[in-house]
């Protein structure tokens, strides 16, 4: 797949040679749908807690007699049933995150790419990094590519200081090519993605033996 590679002011500059094994892919919905459940679930807390009725304070006795007064029997006001009183089957702690298999999530993370390339959303930027690490610096670039919409920046490495100028920009995301979300880049609706680092999603994806 070609795709045309352009400057930080928004100018074609050539054109680059894009992995179909990486970004050519038929899409498989079914595989992306598993790696944003498994990965919003992994981000979940799990602190919830409720108390059952051995938990909740108050006394054991029973609120009256047991016969003779025309009520129905009852134990006492800890019970589900009064106000107060502990809760049936309520939440406790517990961890809701688990794995999915490895081949599963690279083959997820190229399909969402495969998409994002096939539908335009995509863009190839030359490489570039805010040395001043403002934000008005990288805003002035991104306003050639984006209009305000949710954006992906994939870097070619851990740039700190493009990632300085970007932490006040609500709406944009940065993912280093290693350490994809598909959460974040499945729900961009624009991806900008540095010329090196489109060459280093080939090597990395690419090679199937990494998979295993």
């Amino acid at each position: 797949m070609e795709k045309k590679v352009y400057s930080i002011d928004g100018k074609e500059l050539r054109t680059i040679n894009l992995d179909d094994k990486v970004f050519g892919l038929p899409i498989n919905e079914d595989v992306i749908y598993y790696a944003i459940t498994n990965e919003l679930a992994n981000k979940r807390v799990g602190t919830a807690c409720t108390k059952t009725r051995s938990e909740v304070h108050g006394s054991n006795a029973k609120p009256y007699k047991q016969k003779g007064t025309g009520n129905a029997r009852r134990g006492d006001k800890k019970s589900p049933l009064c106000v107060g009183g502990g809760t049936i089957f309520g939440p406790k702690p517990r961890d809701y995150s688990y794995a999915i298999p490895k081949k599963a999530k690279r083959l997820a993370m190229k399909s969402i790419l495969s998409l994002q390339a096939q539908s335009d959303r995509l863009t190839v930027v030359e490489d570039f990094t805010v040395e001043s690490g403002k934000t008005k610096d990288l805003v002035k670039i991104l306003n050639n590519f984006t209009k305000g919409e949710r954006t992906v920046i994939l870097l070619k490495d851990d740039d700190s200081m493009i990632k300085r100028a970007g932490k006040n920009l609500p709406n944009v995301y940065f993912l280093s090519y290693n350490r994809l979300r598909a959460h974040d880049l499945f729900y961009g609706r624009k991806v900008i993605m540095l010329e090196t680092a489109a060459k280093n999603l080939s090597d990395f994806y690419a090679d199937e033996k990494e998979a295993k």
